[in-house]
This record gives structure tokens, sequence and C-alpha cells, in this order.
């Protein structure tokens, strides 16, 4: 009668391969700062004009240590009528603490730019959505954001140059 080896161990004569480490893990998410002005409640809900959407969205990182980052997403959104008055103002900075595994150099601001983002984003989207419903607006549903291309537009803009990492004791910047 013969046996099998379990599946789990590795043929006669081979080591096992340790398994790679994966390229992000997400430790926490978190509001960290958020702030939302409604200043001309409540006649702004009663009015039924069209209003003036602004909408800015940006990333940036600071570092912890060799692998270890915050990213956080800048969502700025503001509501003003035809004549100009505000309807609402919000900020919300959305951040999350990665660490990322062994990557190349060259996959490092892709990672922390463009997939870090992609993480966080559905999380802000929601919050922004729930802020501005319960301000009484109807829920503002941003549309999903390209981060590849905000991440070139960076390139471009650091003339072809990754962004740079801010390293440094991670607070409000």
């Amino acid at each position: 009668m013969t046996t099998t080896p379990p599946p789990s161990a590795p043929p006669s004569g081979q080591t096992a391969q340790a398994c790679p480490a994966a390229p992000l893990t997400m430790h926490g998410q978190y509001i960290k700062d958020f702030s939302f002005e409604n200043p001309r409640a409540p006649q702004s809900l009663i009015e039924q004009t069209q209003p003036q959407l602004t909408l800015n969205v940006q990333v940036a990182n600071r570092q912890f240590d060799a692998k270890t980052f915050e990213v956080s997403i800048t969502i700025e959104a503001s509501a003003h009528t035809p004549e100009k008055e505000p309807l609402f103002m919000l900020e919300l900075i959305y951040a999350g603490t990665v660490t990322l595994g062994d990557l190349p150099p060259e996959a490092t601001g892709p990672m922390l730019f463009i997939e870090t983002p992609r993480l966080l984003f559905p999380f802000a989207r929601a919050i922004v959505a729930n802020a501005t419903r319960e301000a009484g607006f109807p829920p503002l549903n941003i549309a999903p954001v390209d981060f590849v291309a905000l991440y070139r537009q960076q390139l471009e803009a650091n003339g072809g140059q990754a962004p740079g990492i801010q390293s440094g004791p991670v607070g409000h910047a």
C-alpha cells in the first residue's frame, strides 16, 4: 500500500515557496476632516432653483515609514443659485492607511494615487451623498472619478515626475 502526501505538502525534493506579500494592505479608513455649511437654510430649502454645482477632487499622501502611507481624498463641493448666492459648501478629507508590499519603485505612485483612492472613493462618495441629503438637499451622487486621468494630470504638472511622497508626521496638511 502506498500513501501520497497531503495536497498542501510539496512533492518530495521540493521546498515550499513563500507566498508573495499582497501589493497593498488597507489598515483602516476614516474621516479626517469634514465641514458642511448650509448658510441660507431654511430659505434655500424652500426655493426651487436649479443650483450651479462646483466639484473638486484631489489625492494626496503622507508617509509613515518605508512602506506605510496615509492616502487622502479631498472632495470640495459647493452649490450656488444662478445669482451666486451660496446654497451649501462641503469639504471632506477621507483617508486610509495602507502598507505597500514588495513593488518596483515605478509602481508606488500608481498604487498610492490610483489604486488606493479607488478603494476609498465609494465610502467618501456615500458620506457626501448622505450629508447633502441630511441637509435637506437632493443627495449629491458624485460620478466615479477617473483616478488614472487625475494621476496623469499630476504627472504633467510635475514635468513627468511622479507626484512627491510627503514624509513626516501624519496630520492635517
